[in-house]
């Protein structure tokens, strides 16, 4: 079992509906946001995932213009509905697996206190948490009308 510490993305400057902006307005977006990080972190992302999940062709162009992957999640812990640890657990334990990108949210009323929970159980299955930048194709892909990356086969 193996847990690998973190790392920060982009998720847009003022989290707009993206799918309804110019290539130019998510490039600004994307690119206010990484300096934003860079400055307070000294590295800058190279992730981005949409606002509410939402991507198009312009949002993937732009994110790839500014030097980022575009990213989804697989799994929903629905934690900003106030769902408890157990509640986000039953809601992931027949579904997990491996290579899952699980959504959560900072500042929900039970997500910090899950965590515990959630890593306990996610490693019991015999799985590792590893970074996203870890577990995502970074060439030959391709991303499904679900936001999922598919290896291209040679």
């Amino acid at each position: 079992m193996q847990i690998i510490g973190h790392e920060i993305g982009n998720h847009s400057n003022t989290h707009p509906h993206v799918n309804n902006l110019s290539i130019e307005k998510n490039c600004e977006q994307i690119k206010t946001c990484a300096d934003k990080i860079e400055k307070i972190t000294g590295k800058r992302p190279t992730l981005y995932r949409g606002p509410y999940g939402e991507y198009n062709n312009t949002v993937i162009k732009a994110a790839e213009m500014e030097n980022h992957k575009t990213i989804q999640w697989s799994l929903d812990t629905l934690d900003y509905t106030g769902l408890t640890g157990d509640e986000m657990w039953n809601r992931l334990k027949d579904k997990i697996a491996e290579g899952s990108i699980v959504l959560m949210h900072n500042g929900t009323a039970h997500t910090a206190d899950a965590l515990d929970k959630l890593i306990y159980n996610i490693t019991q299955k015999g799985l590792n948490i590893v970074t996203v930048s870890d577990l995502i194709y970074k060439e030959n892909y391709t991303i499904d009308n679900n936001g999922m990356q598919k290896m291209v086969k040679n």
